[in-house]
């Protein structure tokens, strides 16, 4: 059989056998991790020249759908960025240590805070920024060392992004990217066009000779986790901080975003790479982790041009983010009692997050976690780890949809993790990771 007939692959344009690769996708007829076939064969079978098969993968490429990896060819990205995808599927009954969220139990209650929210209607052509929001943001970033001259509010941890990168980067641009980094990230830069350009990452952050190369290789921009990195938890250290900043010095005209989503229950303090030296910057703040995921909204700070575009973008789309939403977030922030909630969260994930690195140490796992609210555990084989671990009770993500180029692991959310568990949850990590005792043949 032709692989265009197993996967239904066809078209005489570029733009037909993109859709119709596309299609398979979605459907599940190409799965994460198909390879495709050869450019010369596949060209071959649909009676078209090798050029137009080219043009299709370049395109699905650039979305995301695809990856080159060498001498194995084109094959469907682990984690492709359709809309079908969505988070893992957790079984009933099985823990969920894998969706990456906050701990419920430490989250605000919001009834207090709608209390003290009085809205008026607001009406198109309004002031889009609460005033006390934008002053109390301010102060916090000023106290972290963030310039906050240029701030505007928008919907969102990934808004902020999709609408920063799509102010100065166009389709086919590449952008330097932590690799393992943010799914949700990766994905968007493939929905954008832009081409992922893997700087790999240890505890104390990007490695900067990758940076480097990255950036000599034509890089336009570079997004960096200062503190709480997702998947790996780590923590720009000074000196890591000081060798970034020698190598951006040499390229002072690329963008760098700064993600800064765990604010206030990171377990590390704030740590940034913008200022004067820099003519294209943006800081990311979610409220997310620390307030609760359903409350849509980030500040971002940035040079005074990124602002503007990001602002003017926003206009001619959403036109601001809720009054309501930016009220409620003024009244969190402005509550003590939450504020101490958001500091009892931080003292939480880290006692959770020490104790099971720790219990893995004890039985010779390395991980890495040293902020955030994820362990991250180098592996083997990442599907049949996962497998095992669900069979005994606990779910875990693998760790494909964090990486580019850098090895399998799993990612362990700790936010739920009580204290009494991490033994029994590191003794079956342990068990997960041991060789297959099957003998096949007698």
């Amino acid at each position: 059989m032709k692989e265009t007939e197993q996967y239904h692959i066809e078209g005489r344009r570029a733009s037909e056998i993109t859709v119709s690769i596309e299609a398979g996708v979605r459907d599940g007829v190409l799965r994460p991790g198909e390879q495709l076939p050869p450019v010369r064969r596949l060209a071959a079978d649909l009676g078209v020249s090798p050029v137009t098969v080219a043009a299709a993968y370049r395109a699905l490429r650039l979305r995301g759908l695809v990856a080159t990896h060498g001498r194995r060819g084109t094959m469907v990205s682990l984690g492709p960025s359709l809309p079908t995808r969505g988070p893992l599927r957790v079984p009933a009954g099985v823990r969920n240590l894998a969706d990456g969220n906050p701990d419920p139990s430490l989250l605000p209650s919001l009834r207090k805070a709608l209390e003290r929210v009085e809205p008026v209607p607001r009406l198109y052509g309004d002031q889009p920024h609460l005033a006390t929001l934008l002053k109390l943001a301010r102060q916090r970033l000023a106290e972290d060392g963030v310039p906050a001259e240029a701030v505007t509010i928008v919907g969102g941890a990934m808004d902020a992004f999709e609408r920063v990168l799509s102010a100065h980067l166009q389709r086919g641009d590449r952008i330097a990217v932590e690799d393992p980094g943010h799914a949700n990230l990766l994905d968007l830069l493939g929905a954008l066009g832009l081409e992922a350009e893997p700087v790999r990452v240890d505890d104390d952050g990007p490695i900067p000779d990758d940076l480097e190369r990255a950036l000599k290789r034509g890089s336009e921009a570079f997004v960096v986790t200062p503190r709480a990195h997702n998947p790996t938890g780590a923590v720009l250290g000074r000196q890591r901080l000081a060798e970034l900043a020698r190598v951006l010095k040499h390229f002072p005209d690329r963008l760098v975003i700064e993600d800064d989503h765990s604010s206030g229950v990171a377990g590390a303090p704030a740590r940034t790479l913008v200022g004067e030296r820099l003519s294209r910057w943006a800081v990311v703040r979610s409220v997310s982790k620390s307030l609760g995921p359903d409350l849509r909204l980030a500040v971002v700070a940035g040079d005074a041009t990124t602002i503007s575009r990001v602002e003017g973008r926003r206009l001619l789309g959403a036109g601001w983010v809720s009054g309501v939403l930016q009220m409620l977030v003024v009244a969190l922030w402005s509550d003590p009692e939450v504020q101490q909630l958001v500091e009892t969260a931080a003292t939480a994930y880290t006692e959770r997050r020490t104790a099971l690195l720790s219990a893995l140490a004890r039985r010779g796992i390395r991980a890495h976690g040293r902020s955030g609210l994820n362990v991250w555990v180098p592996v083997n084989e990442e599907r049949t780890s996962v497998a095992r671990l669900l069979e005994a009770g606990w779910a875990v993500s693998p760790g494909e949809r964090f990486r580019v180029a850098s090895q399998p692991a799993l990612r362990v959310t700790i936010t739920t993790l009580q204290l009494e568990e991490v033994e029994r949850f590191a003794a079956d990590f342990a068990v997960a990771l041991q060789p297959s005792s099957d003998v096949y043949g007698a």
